[in-house]
């Protein structure tokens, strides 16, 4: 049987054996309620306080703020958004990109719609850059929140977050980043920026699904989304998700340990590859400051969707874009943003590493990817002489 190769972990990454390990005792004996004052909520009590101290230790921030622990990335967005919202009424302007990720795009096109809320998105380059003039020019009293990724999903990009989280200071306005793409696949470091509220996600870091964070700064005014009980300091009420969060707890405490230039170093031996052997491929987004694991790249003259279909009978699992806009025949509002020209929007394809990625696999893509560019571009009525 043929050994699939996985190069999607963008999308969402295997659990760590060492994450499963610790979270199995608390599906069967360990089942108590944290929030009882009996015995059987010890250790699930002592637990979440472990897995809250390591995510705070993976982001560099163990005495400037706290976790609330969420159901994931977009619960931790929204909860973000829609506390700075109420924390001043007086301010109902949003600042936020074109290329953010749909859990803050799509509850951004709701509040504008439905709620009367201004939102400015701010454009990127070529390369996926955010456009800082059009940023300091959307800046103003009347804006509650700047919501930015810390790096895009598909492309890798890197927004220089401390930079623009002191930019929003300065006019007043609270920052949040959503770097769900970011933790554990870079270094991130709280400690010392202006970075009021963070988002994270425990699946892309080789935690479970279903369980993710919001980092607040100390003294942040905060406004539940969940409201109910007292549990989590009364910032999101309902009984802990304690087999997640103690997994979220293990995965950020192996994040700590990852190699992110062997990662690098992968990821470059795959571009080179591609662009030595694939004529008219072309690399996406920032050529300095992308993530290490994540490379974009676009075909002229061939379908991303059929490359997808043909490398995933050959057993290679990738993207057409981001994993929340597959399905559609269009290219996704990250590479439109971009300005990608159209010849080669269609064929955009992202490859995004983890850990465990081998050479062997990037080896395998190589020997794979580019004679089914090559089908596709003949099928094609310019493709095949166009490359010539």
């Amino acid at each position: 049987m043929m050994e699939r190769v996985y190069l999607d972990n963008n999308a969402t990454t295997r659990l760590a054996p060492e994450a499963l390990q610790a979270m199995l005792p608390f599906l069967t004996e360990e089942f108590g309620n944290p929030s009882s004052l009996h015995g059987q909520g010890r250790a699930p009590a002592r637990a979440l306080m472990a897995a809250r101290h390591a995510v705070l230790e993976l982001l560099g921030a163990e005495a400037d703020g706290e976790i609330l622990f969420t159901s994931g990335g977009t619960e931790a967005d929204t909860t973000a958004i829609r506390s700075a919202l109420a924390a001043d009424p007086s301010r109902r302007e949003i600042v936020t990109s074109t290329v953010e990720h749909a859990a803050v795009l799509a509850l951004c096109d709701h509040l504008e719609r439905q709620e009367g809320v201004t939102v400015h998105r701010i454009p990127v380059d070529g390369d996926g850059r955010l456009d800082i003039e059009a940023y300091r020019a959307a800046l103003s009293p009347r804006v509650a929140l700047v919501s930015l990724m810390w790096a895009n999903n598909e492309t890798g990009t890197v927004f220089p977050v401390e930079g623009l989280a002191e930019l929003a200071h300065r006019a007043g306005a609270l920052f949040h980043t959503d770097a769900v793409q970011a933790v554990g696949k870079m270094s991130v470091g709280l400690r010392g920026t202006d970075i009021d509220m963070l988002s994270l996600s425990a699946h892309k870091f080789h935690g479970p699904k279903g369980v993710g964070a919001l980092w607040l700064r100390r003294g942040v005014p905060f406004q539940p989304l969940i409201r109910g009980g007292r549990q989590q300091r009364g910032h999101r009420a309902g009984t802990e998700n304690i087999p997640g969060i103690v997994g979220l707890g293990r995965a950020a405490e192996l994040a700590l340990c990852v190699d992110h230039g062997a990662v690098r170093l992968l990821r470059d031996r795959l571009e080179q590859g591609i662009l030595a052997r694939v004529p008219k491929a072309r690399v996406l987004g920032d050529p300095l400051d992308r993530l290490p694991n994540t490379s974009c790249l676009a075909f002229d003259f061939a379908e991303g969707e059929a490359i997808l279909m043909l490398l995933d009978r050959a057993g290679i699992c990738v993207s057409s874009g981001a994993a929340c806009a597959s399905g559609a025949m269009e290219p996704s509002h990250v590479i439109r943003a971009m300005k990608v020209p159209f010849t080669a929007a269609h064929g955009a394809i992202r490859f995004s590493l983890s850990r465990w990625t081998t050479a062997a696999e990037i080896d395998r893509l190589l020997e794979v990817l580019p004679p089914v560019v090559d089908q596709l571009r003949a099928l094609s009525p310019f493709g095949a002489e166009e490359v010539k």
